[in-house]
């Protein structure tokens, strides 16, 4: 198993090195200077250009690259422009939101998703099966931040149960920190709960259709057992595997609903650097946000030892 884990985390590298390369020359090639966006529209070519030179923004893009990307193997992400601190730094201060936004999230879709799953393979072909596709469709095909700013309409203007936007740490109170998630969360979940649901019901109807299942019945174990124990337990490799993107999608994928409900997340870090053409916090977040996604899905391949102690076996041969 750790020769297992060290050959992954090996593969890593490669992954990383190229999403570096791209993002750098992605955002470097786009529209857009800081300095000029620092400086505002009343400065003069020369400030520009003079701010330019002390930004190092002068330089031939080549040389900003392996200035950029040396710093990488000491750890060093580079220095926002707009903030004058260091990106790791503001990526950690800024994760907490986004931690607990997607987590809550995550929990909310697999919360529902599977039992709707499993009901609708069980009574497949019925009004609930019919149903539950049609709702599942409805959450892949709403955009996000639509459903977001219903539910604000909704909750917060109309009914004032829930605050419209902003954010409270834990520490405030746990009550008050779940208050202003409630709604992104369910916006963020209800998609992801769409997607899991699909592969719930796909995975158990393959499962349910099998051999042992039929054997199962004929002898008489509860229909509970059957489903519970035997089926859902074989059928949750996949069911894992969209857990796992999903997951990863929610801490890359919450730019929009941390700007709908002013959530001051790594989202909002991320659009305000857009806004201000902030190279060093955007290559750094979004390199940052690339190594999550491939850590979640490496945490994903260990879990499946823990599922099906097939795979245990399969990686041992």
């Amino acid at each position: 198993m750790k020769i297992y884990i060290l050959q992954r985390l090996i593969s890593l590298i490669p992954v990383l090195l190229f999403v570096a390369v791209v993002v750098f020359f992605i955002i470097h090639l786009t529209p857009g200077d800081p300095a000029a966006v620092m400086l505002g529209a009343d400065a003069s070519p020369a400030e520009v250009e003079a701010l330019r030179q002390e930004l190092g923004l002068d330089r031939p893009i080549i040389q900003q690259f392996f200035s950029w990307f040396g710093g990488l193997f000491t750890g060093d992400l580079g220095t926002s422009i707009f903030l004058k601190a260091p990106v790791f730094e503001l990526f950690v201060d800024h994760l907490g939101p986004t931690l607990s936004l997607s987590v809550l999230a995550q929990g909310f879709a697999m919360l529902i998703a599977i039992p709707m799953g499993i009901v609708a393979a069980k009574r497949r072909g019925t009004v609930i099966d019919q149903t539950f596709m049609v709702v599942s469709l409805l959450g892949i095909s709403l955009p996000g931040f639509l459903l977001a700013l219903l539910l604000s309409l909704i909750f917060a203007v109309q009914l004032g149960w829930l605050p419209a936007a902003g954010y409270r740490a834990m520490d405030t109170g746990l009550w008050q920190h779940f208050k202003y998630l409630i709604m992104p969360a369910a916006a963020l979940g209800f998609i992801q709960a769409s997607l899991i649901a699909r592969m719930t019901r796909s995975s158990m109807l393959d499962v349910l259709s099998m051999n042992y299942i039929k054997t199962a019945r004929a002898k008489g174990v509860k229909d509970i057992v059957i489903v519970y124990k035997h089926a859902l337990r074989n059928a949750f490799i996949p069911i894992l595997t969209v857990i796992g993107q999903t997951f990863g999608n929610l801490i890359a994928g919450t730019v929009v609903i941390e700007s709908v409900f002013s959530i001051p997340g790594v989202g909002q870090l991320l659009v305000q650097s857009i806004i201000s053409r902030d190279y060093a916090v955007l290559q750094g977040v979004v390199l940052l946000i690339a190594a999550s996604y491939v850590l979640i899905n490496l945490i994903v391949d260990l879990l499946y030892g823990v599922v099906d102690p097939r795979v245990r076996l399969s990686r041992r041969s």
